[in-house]
């Protein structure tokens, strides 16, 4: 199994923090913000790790970073030129995947939970994870059927057909590669990983796991602020 961070992107909603640095350099109480998602990975496993970040401010990255031999993991770099949609991580990461199975977190996801046991069961198909949310028409949405095994799937719907949120954390086999090369770009100009999903859900080979720990995607003022204030009466309580 590889391991993919996607830190590209040029986060205008958190304007004029990022016209300094990246989104996932800022800090989450006491730990730049892509350490998360990389420790949620290492938690589960994956050792080598490919980080996609934009032109801007690679140099950063790679300064705190570096190799991955402080986290005991190996890191490899790819750039993302301009933020084509999810899915183009599995493009840009085509070398770097091979014939292995893939993981992928978003680089401002950040959770408070053990993936090990599901990454390392997985055999193939897709693997995403969804959570119960107050705004779901921010995110991809799952619709279950009374049995929770999921029907539909859709990106940022205006009028969402439930509360449940796919969040930033997807595992695929290597067919994912072929899929998302094939895409079209949706009415928002993005490759959608809703349409990856899609293509797995048509195919009755996707898994959907629900989760009700800690999860943030901390993109805006107000969730950047929350994990923040959560990080911190975690550090105390410890």
């Amino acid at each position: 199994m590889k391991g993919i961070v996607l830190a590209g992107g040029k986060a205008t909603r958190l304007r004029p923090l990022t016209l300094i640095t990246s989104k996932q350099l800022l800090p989450v109480y006491n730990k730049p913000m892509i350490f998360y998602p990389i420790e949620t990975l290492i938690k589960a496993g994956i050792k080598d790790i490919l980080i996609i970040i934009a032109p801007d401010y690679s140099g950063q990255f790679l300064n705190l970073l570096g190799n991955g031999s402080e986290f005991g993991a190996h890191f490899s770099y790819a750039v993302q030129k301009e933020p084509r949609g999810l899915a183009d991580a599995f493009i840009i990461g085509k070398n770097f995947i091979g014939k292995d199975n893939v993981t992928m977190i978003l680089g401002d996801n950040i959770f408070d939970q053990d993936f090990s046991q599901e990454i390392s069961e997985f055999k193939a198909g897709a693997m995403v994870f969804a959570k119960k949310v107050e705004d779901p028409e921010r995110f991809g949405v799952v619709e279950f059927d009374s049995g929770m095994k999921a029907v539909s799937l859709e990106e940022k719907p205006q009028v969402p057909k439930s509360n449940y949120a796919v969040v930033g954390l997807y595992t695929y086999d290597n067919r994912v590669i072929n899929y998302a090369e094939n895409l079209k770009p949706s009415a928002r100009g993005e490759i959608e990983i809703t349409d990856i999903n899609n293509i797995y859900l048509k195919n009755g080979e996707i898994k959907v796991n629900v989760f009700d720990s800690l999860w943030e995607d901390a993109g805006t003022f107000d969730s950047l602020l929350r994990v923040n204030n959560i990080m911190a009466e975690k550090s105390k309580q410890l």
